[in-house]
């Protein structure tokens, strides 16, 4: 890929799109999910409907921020190996060689 920075930059890199299609677990327990909640929020009425979607909004809200702090910390982890990599000449042993 040319000109990676230049396209991170322009939103043409999105590392959320993707797909479950492969993951048939994980796509049967969304399914699940998503049922699960039509049906909470048809059959209930007055103050349980209104605080379960209270709780679907909190849930949304903590989920999205825990994914973000993932997303900052494994970004964060590569980004530290690539200056380990390359900066850090430190090693156990030294090379006889030089």
């Amino acid at each position: 890929m040319t000109n990676f920075i230049e396209e991170f930059y322009y939103g043409n890199l999105d590392p959320q799109a993707r797909s479950t299609k492969e993951n048939k677990p994980v796509q049967k327990q969304m399914e699940v999910l998503m049922l699960n909640e039509d049906f909470l929020t048809e059959n209930l009425f007055g103050e349980n409907k209104k605080k379960f979607l209270e709780f679907c909004d909190a849930w949304s809200v903590v989920n999205g921020e825990s994914n973000l702090d993932s997303y900052i910390m494994g970004f964060r982890l590569g980004a530290k190996f690539t200056c380990d990599t390359f900066v850090n000449e430190n090693a156990p042993f030294q090379d006889l060689l030089t």
